[in-house]
């Protein structure tokens, strides 16, 4: 189950365009695990009430998942903790990597280069791989300090995984595991959680880092590349419009396959249902059913505590 996690007190906030998901603060978020009976493992994101261009306060001590992941620990015995490691929620520019400035101009897509005579020039230049690898790493080192049981890297920069591995195990953190969003496309299905998150990309777009919805090849290789680097669990993302990319993780690799139906997916199933609770169980369990019959191992989804009910 995918929690927001906010600043404040007494605070439950539901997202517009996510219905039935909500913006908590810490002491409505554990009362939120309390209730939602079942729920044996939740997936962490945090908005900070401050952000800026290198997302430094997403490794703080004192950042807003660290304290959640701490109150969340000290009250929920059992529950695995999961969370996610990115940039995006604490920039300003919203990407999920360190954005260089630079005069040159910057070549990102083949319609880029068509519509633009061979050059797309943004005035923030490129996502500068390496110097973003440092932040996820210190980033991933705070959630394991505060008590996360799983860091999830998911900003799509190449050896991601290896630095944060070769950090959390020069710290001590042997056992932290790590869920990489291996391949991740550059979806129009994440729009709702642009919102929940507001980690909309202020200029540009992610397809630099993002992979290319055409592509499966691709998605076998980033996988492959992320599995030898230590991760634990591998994610495709989206999942539904993406069955094919899950179904050939399985078959290829013997690692656990993660699949997350994403805030689009789950708006979409909302608007279909149109508030009738019995079509909405329909749409959602026919939904998850064919994740899991793909090959996850693992489905990461907002409808998390109403499966619960719906099984029970």
């Amino acid at each position: 189950m995918p929690y927001f996690v906010v600043e404040g007190r007494n605070i439950k906030k539901e997202i517009k365009s996510m219905p039935g998901v909500y913006h908590f603060s810490i002491d409505n978020l554990l009362r939120d695990i309390r209730e939602a009976k079942g729920i044996k493992s939740i997936l962490l994101f945090g908005i900070p009430k401050l952000k800026d261009e290198t997302a430094s306060h997403a490794h703080r001590d004192d950042g807003i998942v660290q304290k959640a992941i701490k109150a969340i620990k000290r009250k929920s015995e059992g529950l695995i903790v999961i969370s996610d490691v990115c940039l995006c929620g604490y920039t300003t520019h919203g990407h999920c990597g360190i954005v260089k400035k630079s005069p040159q101009p910057a070549v990102h897509s083949r319609q880029a280069r068509d519509r633009n005579h061979g050059l797309l020039t943004f005035d923030y230049g490129l996502i500068d791989n390496d110097a973003t690898l440092k932040i996820l790493a210190k980033i991933a080192l705070s959630h394991a300090h505060a008590g996360a049981d799983i860091v999830a890297p998911s900003a799509m920069m190449d050896g991601q995984v290896k630095a944060i591995r070769d950090m959390l195990d020069e710290f001590g953190f042997q056992d932290a595991g790590i869920l990489s969003y291996s391949a991740k496309y550059a979806s129009s299905f994440y729009g709702p959680f642009r919102e929940a998150l507001g980690s909309a990309p202020q200029f540009g777009g992610r397809k630099s880092y993002q992979m290319d919805y055409r592509n499966s090849d691709e998605a076998l290789r980033e996988i492959k590349q992320d599995i030898d680097e230590g991760a634990d669990i591998v994610m495709v993302k989206p999942a539904l419009a993406y069955l094919d990319i899950i179904y050939r993780a399985k078959q290829k690799f013997n690692v656990p396959i993660a699949a997350y139906n994403v805030s689009g997916e789950y708006s979409m199933i909302k608007k279909l249902a149109g508030g009738d609770k019995i079509r909405e169980k329909g749409f959602a369990l026919e939904v998850l059913t064919s994740i899991k019959r793909a090959g996850a191992d693992l489905i990461i989804t907002y409808f998390g505590k109403e499966v619960i009910r719906w099984l029970e």
